[in-house]
């Protein structure tokens, strides 16, 4: 059994997306960030992370991941913390799914025995 069949079920490996930011100064930032806390706020997780990506701003970024991963959304919440960069919150949800997949293989060979 090759460990490459359980990854086949993911799909696309490539799941984090980045890219330029637009060139914005630091008043248009700070209006759109304040935009963004009153949409988060207000309860618009997805208009405010629109905004927070643009913008870069990082704690914007991670509160939107924290938001995630109360409603069980660990993998939109390790993007947000990948691009935040909040590495320890990351890297508590990658221990996490490293152990799930590290089962998933486990199981994988003893059913092919």
């Amino acid at each position: 059994m090759k460990r490459d069949t359980v990854f086949q079920r993911f799909g696309d490996p490539g799941f984090i997306k980045t890219g330029e930011r637009p060139a914005i100064d630091s008043a248009q930032k700070a209006v759109l960030n304040r935009k963004g806390n009153a949409l988060f706020n207000a309860g618009d997780i997805e208009g405010a992370r629109r905004i927070f990506l643009t913008t870069g701003y990082s704690d914007g970024i991670a509160r939107v991941g924290d938001k995630y991963q109360e409603a069980g959304r660990s993998l939109d919440a390790l993007k947000m913390y990948w691009i935040a960069p909040d590495r320890t919150k990351a890297e508590a949800i990658i221990a996490r799914l490293s152990t799930v997949i590290e089962k998933m293989i486990c199981e994988e060979e003893v059913n092919q025995k």
